[in-house]
């Protein structure tokens, strides 16, 4: 049954690719219309049959209009065929590097009897796909030697796919894992061979790649007008096959599942388990505890070690992944890489580049940091700046460093000169007059208020989501925002943080690379919200002994006596929507923590 699943895939592929095929010779039908109609008229003028004024003007008409479609059907055809596809951005991994990766999908590829991909290269995402780059334009072709996956003996398949996989997946995986979770994968280079299913992947490719270049900005008003014409016709072309490309790839991938059934299947349901872990801890990772050192223009260097770290720590806290830390004792993924470390550390540069913007190389104000100099390279340095920034809208806004002018100068930034400004007068109770209502997060001490849908502060006429402020809370996160927005607009192209700002070659794709955001931007509420606990966390250091630490799924942590600070948010939203610091002051009391006191800051 597995054959003939198989065979029935396959062919429902090829005969989608033929479809796709037979729209690109209808479109070279129409273009050589005009041609046929020409070499009928000047045939008929040759044998005397159409003669006279009128076909004499049909013939010069419909000769010019003829050379004018061939013109532009050639140029529409150069630019489709020379157009370089897109490519996804990757870190290569030659075989010198992985030669026990190498041999492992030899393996996966001799059982399935399939072709071996072409090359090996990983990505900082959680998923693994094959990928064509026989495009000229990605350079040139490869000599003709042995090649690099199917060993000796066999000569490198023209048309062979690179292998792209998910980078997580090498450090959390166990190798059997690996190769199960692979096996679908490698069994799509079967289908991927045919002729004809690869001829209409590369037309459908071309197209895409012409739209791009049409709509490329920057050009005079006549190129423009050339552009738009030929975007035109290749999104036309690309509407009447993109449903049989989605069939013909559907068709692939049900032939290469049905082919892998015969591998690993059992070890496969088991494996998929992890993928979808990976996920998680791999999204956790990335938004709660890299993009805080992202933003302080510093990129951890070791993520793809930090997601076992992430994921050990979810199986100790929850009794639902009890059984996944029993398999650390099996061979990680990973170990099918001679330098695991080297490769780790370019992933995680090129997960900078692609979910923030950093620049392609490290730098002065772009370096990489181990996760054992985190919490004071990253939780520390962000907490003062972001205390330091709090303290420089304050000035602006003329807030005295005493609420009492008659108190001696503290000599420095103090926690108090804030909760004095936010704190309401009459701020007693739950008339208080500045309160406006709604949800508090409940959510970790340092964990950033939810996203809002709505970029503004004041609420806007949405009554359902409300963004309750006092009028002082308002004014100072409305200050924050300016003030930041002044940092970022400040950072030279090239600086850390910025997108696009250097271009980023890896694995010869393309040169720029938009960034992919992992967060929306915050909004003014969370920015104090954020700057708040900033404030009180560089109290809490520099007066009562706390440190910072990173909580691997949480991000930023403040140690109190050997334990993770506990129920700071809800009391910082009391002080920022009500104006109420009776709950925040409660806590600092109950923990030592003398606002008070001078703080340092960056």
């Amino acid at each position: 049954m597995t054959g003939i699943g198989v065979e029935a895939g396959a062919q429902a592929a090829r005969s989608r690719a033929l479809a796709v095929l037979r729209v690109r010779g209808r479109a070279l039908a129409v273009a050589l219309l005009p041609a046929g109609a020409a070499v009928i008229l000047l045939t008929g003028a040759s044998t005397g049959h159409l003669v006279g004024p009128g076909w004499d003007a049909a013939r010069w008409i419909v000769g010019v209009l003829a050379v004018l479609v061939l013109l532009a059907a050639a140029g529409i055809g150069a630019v489709v065929a020379r157009s370089r596809p897109a490519m996804s951005p990757t870190v290569p991994v030659p075989e010198k590097s992985a030669p026990d990766l190498y041999r492992m999908v030899r393996d996966l590829a001799d059982r399935l009897d399939v072709p071996a991909p072409s090359a090996i290269a990983l990505t900082p995402d959680c998923d693994s796909w094959l990928e064509d780059r026989t495009h000229s334009a990605h350079g040139p072709p490869p000599p003709p030697a042995p090649d690099e996956i199917a060993g000796p003996g066999r000569r490198r398949t023209p048309v062979a796919p690179v292998l792209v996989i998910g980078s997580p997946f090498l450090w959390w995986m166990r190798v059997g894992e690996l190769r199960a979770v692979l096996a679908p994968v490698i069994a799509g280079t079967g289908p991927s061979a045919h002729p004809d299913i690869a001829a209409a992947r590369r037309f459908v490719r071309g197209l895409d790649a012409a739209v791009a270049v049409a709509s490329a900005p920057g050009r005079c008003p006549l190129t423009r007008g050339v552009c738009a014409a030929l975007g035109w016709v290749a999104r036309l072309l690309l509407r009447g096959c993109r449903e049989h490309a989605a069939l013909m790839e559907r068709g692939v991938a049900a032939a290469a599942a049905e082919r892998a059934q015969a591998v690993d299947y059992g070890l496969r349901i088991v494996a998929q388990e992890q993928v979808g872990l990976a996920y998680a801890g791999w999204d956790r990772l990335l938004t709660r505890v890299a993009l805080p050192a992202w933003r302080m223009g510093r990129w951890p260097s070791r993520l793809d070690a930090g997601v076992v770290a992430a994921l050990t720590e979810l199986s100790r806290r929850d009794r639902l992944a009890e059984g996944f830390a029993s398999r650390l004792g099996e061979r990680p993924a990973c170990d099918l890489l001679e330098e695991p470390g080297t490769v780790d550390e370019a992933a995680s540069l090129l997960a900078a580049h692609l979910f923030h913007g950093g620049p392609a190389e490290p730098g002065p104000d772009w370096a990489p940091v181990d996760w054992q100099a985190y919490p004071e390279e990253v939780v520390d340095r962000t907490w003062r700046a972001d205390a330091a920034r709090l303290h420089r809208v304050l000035d602006a806004l003329g807030v005295r460093p005493s609420l009492d002018p008659g108190l001696p100068d503290p000599g420095g930034p103090t926690l108090a000169r804030v909760l004095d400004h936010l704190t309401e007068p009459a701020a007693s109770g739950p008339g208080t007059p500045g309160r406006a209502g709604g949800p508090r997060d409940a959510a970790g001490p340092l964990a950033a208020p939810g996203p809002r849908p709505r970029p503004g502060f004041d609420g806007g006429d949405d009554e359902e989501d409300p963004d309750p402020a006092t009028e002082r809370s308002a004014a100072l996160a409305a200050g924050l925002s300016a003030e930041l927005a002044r940092e970022e607009a400040a950072v030279p192209e090239g600086g850390a943080g910025r997108p696009g700002a250097e271009p980023a070659l890896w694995d010869n794709c393309d040169s720029v690379l938009p960034p992919f955001p992992l967060q929306p931007q915050r909004t003014a509420r969370e920015l104090l919200a954020d700057h708040l606990k900033a404030m009180v966390c560089c109290a809490a250091v520099d007066t009562a002994g706390a440190v910072p630490a990173l909580d691997w799924l949480d991000g930023p942590a403040l140690l109190l006596g050997g334990e993770r600070a506990a129920d700071l948010t809800p009391r910082v939203l009391s002080l920022i929507e009500e104006g109420d610091p009776g709950p925040l002051r409660d806590w600092l009391a109950a923990t030592g923590i003398r606002p008070e006191k001078p703080v340092r800051l960056v």
